[in-house]
């Protein structure tokens, strides 16, 4: 789990082959908006990611490790081009991890608000998902 939070600290576009240290050649990465297998795909899926991100930084607020399983609660706080002016944006979420025989994640699950991290930072399409939100809540 160290390794794999340790590496997550580092990430960024110009090293995206840290990747293979942590994740297994089969890796199931789930996410809301995504699923992907393995690992190839999912070092591609990162490259889009992180194409037009300026900066990101994640903070570890609570990890667990308990066998073959794991869990980390985090907070990501990132800069992009074409969401909120490339402002920083701060995104909490929780992910569970499965290691496999050789301690590289094979299955990796990420639950986050995704209207929080994409949508809400749009500008005429965060404008309603705030007020649709707000609305859910009275």
């Amino acid at each position: 789990m160290e390794n794999f939070l340790k590496t997550y600290k580092l990430l960024n576009a110009g090293n995206l082959e840290l990747l293979e240290n942590i994740y297994s050649d089969d890796i199931r990465f789930v996410d809301p908006a995504h699923e992907i297998v393995g690992l190839a795909r999912l070092k591609e899926y990162f490259a889009d990611l992180y194409a037009n991100v300026t900066s990101i930084e994640f903070e570890f607020l609570h990890e667990i490790r308990l066998g073959d399983e794991g869990y980390v609660q985090w907070r990501m706080t990132f800069s992009h081009r074409f969401l909120k002016g490339g402002r920083p944006i701060n995104v909490e979420g929780a992910s569970y991890v499965q290691f496999d025989i050789s301690n590289k994640v094979c299955s990796h699950r990420d639950y986050f608000d995704l209207g929080a991290m994409l949508y809400e930072q749009l500008p005429v399409l965060g404008t309603v998902v705030i007020a649709l939100k707000r609305r859910m809540r009275q």
